[in-house]
């Protein structure tokens, strides 16, 4: 389905606009990419996003929409084509925001910290942090995907999505931090859905180079470590 008055601002390395591009992909809606250089924004972006000033913005039409997961929440709403990406049922809808939340408030702000600080104390408690993560969202992929292949079922759904854009700067902070994060021996059913959440055809093409990623974040701890 296409739509040609459909603009997604962000990065290609940016895992928030990656939530948005495979909700996208999901519903086969075309869109264009504007990509940002985030350290000289657009005005587009300024006064799409006055707010914040953050991407991804979805434009589409005169409508702007901010923030991933209420990014994705739309493309949902609005492209009913296409196949779920929400649960219908209203409890399971409800869980998977839980979930989704939880995914930002507990995973996201430790892993983004192993990243940003060469400080040995602070990247140790931030591993600490994600590891427990980790242990939850295993539990919970099992209650939720009941003995299916992601989240959501038999495809890819919303907590895929929340989760799953984060994968590549997991593996760059297991990198950078020195610790395996995913492990299968204490979290295989989390390595196995990983496996095929990346190799899916909505997802495949939009993943960021890893190894770009790990040279660009060792780069960015050294000039910080200099400073």
């Amino acid at each position: 389905m296409a739509s040609s008055d459909l603009k997604l601002l962000g990065t290609l390395q940016c895992p928030y606009v990656c939530r948005a591009r495979v909700a996208l992909n999901l519903k086969s809606v075309n869109y264009e990419l504007l990509v940002e250089n985030l350290g000289s924004k657009s005005e587009l972006l300024l006064q799409s996003n006055p707010v914040q000033k953050k991407v991804p913005v979805l434009i589409h039409g005169d409508k702007i929409i901010c923030e991933s997961l209420i990014i994705v929440r739309y493309i949902d709403q609005v492209w009913t084509s296409g196949p779920s990406i929400l649960p219908s049922d209203a409890y399971d809808h409800a869980i998977a925001c839980f979930w989704a939340a939880y995914i930002d408030q507990k995973l996201v702000p430790p892993l983004m910290v192993i990243g940003m600080t060469q400080e040995e104390e602070k990247r140790a408690t931030a591993i600490e942090e994600v590891v427990a993560a980790l242990a939850v969202l295993e539990e919970t992929f099992v209650k939720c995907s009941k003995g299916k292949p992601f989240f959501g079922g038999d495809s890819i759904g919303y907590l895929d999505i929340a989760f799953g854009s984060f994968l590549v700067w997991l593996k760059v902070a297991a990198e950078v931090g020195g610790k395996q994060l995913l492990d299968e021996t204490k979290t295989p059913c989390l390595v196995a859905w990983a496996e095929r959440f990346c190799s899916d055809d909505t997802v495949k093409d939009i993943i960021p180079d890893i190894e770009k990623l790990i040279e660009q974040t060792r780069a960015k701890l050294a000039s910080t470590n200099s400073n």
